[in-house]
């Protein structure tokens, strides 16, 4: 049984990533989901959120919002409208983001065309608050 996963990470922009690793934990449509080596194929929808890698006992966080994940012969390869690092996240303009969509939602009806939109930026800022504040080791 093989004993890494490939993983590559694409977004419109760029492809973040192209490595081997050990496990990953990715934010699904149903809630958190963990892959290790030898996964069965799958295909799943990506939610905004935390996603996680480990290569050895070192820990990687980036923050996701919405797009796929793909798991076939130990590749797994994420689609991702946006993608950050922990270290490409400036935690003021997340701070700012996230108190705008709070302000914008208080003030909206669920039936309100934004609502949608204001939610899915709060969901984007809460996450890349928490991916900024992460270390990189346990």
């Amino acid at each position: 049984m093989p004993d890494k996963l490939t993983l590559e990470l694409v977004t419109p922009a760029r492809q973040m990533l192209s490595e081997q690793v050990d496990e990953i934990f990715a934010p699904g449509s149903l809630g958190q989901f963990g892959l290790l080596p030898g996964h069965a194929p799958m295909l799943t929808t990506l939610q905004p959120g935390e996603l996680r890698y480990r290569k050895g006992k070192e820990i990687f966080y980036l923050a996701v919002s919405w797009g796929y994940v793909e798991i076939e012969n130990n590749r797994v390869v994420i689609l991702a409208e946006t993608a950050e690092t922990e270290d490409e996240i400036d935690l003021e303009r997340a701070r700012a983001a996230l108190g705008r969509a709070q302000q914008a939602l208080t003030g909206m009806s669920a039936e309100e065309k934004e609502y949608r939109a204001m939610q899915q930026a709060l969901a984007r800022a809460m996450v890349r608050i928490q991916v900024a504040g992460k270390h990189k080791n346990f």
